[in-house]
């Protein structure tokens, strides 16, 4: 009951309807071309086929991501170049088996960068926009460690030709990863703030002046599904709702942060948060709103979050600390993101201490 009140408590004073289909070149528009329109559409994904096909503005890639590309045989080539870099540089001995504690580590580090850094290269080749490279989950609590970590991904891009001003550094949501990007910031390096399920970590965030943060709105729903046991429909998803909380809030108070809905289960959920900034998206939904025609409607606008009923929330560590303990989905949520990248993370050293047979 209490979370079903909660719910009802966004949808009426958070959600403004707007009435309408959005226009159509023709009657076999597909949805996505249609939704296009309104929202700019990111590639959630490391295989540049599905990149190529579906020619989004943006694409984002993540450790998941990384490692599943990173054994794809087609793939192989960047895979050998970053094995090549990290054992051509000065601070690695001629024989490997020679390798201290520390240096093993740096090696690995540098591998993973350089790979991340080599997908998001050819990425680029493809699209008009930003790619997002990832920082490593396990400095997700440190801030220092990620900003040294962001400089070093784009010093490589740097080395590359490419400026910062085509590249996000993709890091965890937590207090330590929001100041990490609020100083890169302050550089001129833009971020992409993930793993986000609480409002507070929005707000935060947006008060950090990052470029843009990716709300998880299937990992939402799977939480409440479990956690209840209920079936969510349309704008009843709870990850829907916590979105366009979220998107209403930057648009009424004038944040400048952008918002992109991540980490769908449906095609409901991508049509019902039409209009937000930007929304990325995995091939294989990609395909099937290509295979739509239905009218679909704008459910997002900044005019209408205008009208929202919202009061400017405060926000300070501590503050930020007791929201998100307030609010268990987000808490386990963030800590197990934050885990599996982290865990994906190893397989893909793993994989790399396996090629260059050194020792685990």
């Amino acid at each position: 009951l209490i979370l079903r009140a909660s719910e009802e408590k966004i949808e009426s004073n958070y959600i403004h309807k707007m009435e309408g289909a959005l226009k159509k070149d023709n009657a076999d528009q597909s949805v996505l071309e249609t939704l296009k329109s309104v929202t700019t559409v990111v590639a959630d994904t490391g295989d540049f086929n599905q990149i190529k096909k579906y020619k989004p503005t943006d694409a984002t890639t993540n450790p998941s991501l990384l490692l599943q590309a990173s054994q794809m045989p087609e793939y192989g080539n960047l895979f050998e170049d970053a094995l090549k870099y990290g054992t051509s540089l000065d601070s690695t001995p001629e024989d490997l088996n020679s390798l201290t504690c520390e240096q093993k580590k740096k090696l690995l580090t540098s591998i993973c960068d350089k790979l991340a850094v080599n997908f998001g290269l050819e990425i680029l080749k493809l699209i008009p926009g930003y790619v997002s490279t990832e920082v490593d989950a396990r400095l997700s609590y440190d801030t220092e460690g990620t900003i040294d970590r962001a400089h070093e991904i784009i010093k490589l891009y740097g080395d590359a030709g490419i400026g910062k001003d085509r590249i996000l550094i993709k890091i965890a949501s937590t207090w330590e990863g929001i100041k990490a990007a609020e100083q890169l910031e302050k550089e001129g390096i833009h971020c992409n703030l993930t793993l986000l399920f609480g409002f507070g970590q929005a707000v935060a965030c947006a008060e950090a002046g990052v470029t843009l943060i990716s709300p998880f709105v299937g990992r939402i729903l799977d939480w409440y599904k479990k956690t209840t046991g209920q079936e969510y429909v349309g704008a009843e998803d709870p990850g829907v709702q916590s979105v366009t909380k979220i998107y209403n809030y930057y648009k009424k108070f004038d944040y400048k942060t952008i918002v992109m809905g991540a980490s769908f289960r449906n095609t409901s959920e991508i049509i019902e948060l039409s209009g937000c900034d930007r929304l990325t998206i995995s091939p294989k939904l990609l395909e099937q709103l290509e295979g739509m025609t239905d009218d679909i409607h704008q459910k997002l606008s900044a005019e209408t979050a205008k009208g929202c009923d919202f009061d400017k929330q405060d926000m300070n560590e501590k503050i930020f600390r007791w929201l998100l303990n307030e609010d268990a989905m987000a808490t386990e949520k963030l800590a197990e993101g934050i885990r599996k990248f982290a865990q994906d993370t190893v397989k893909l050293e793993d994989m790399i201490i396996a090629k260059l047979g050194l020792k685990n």
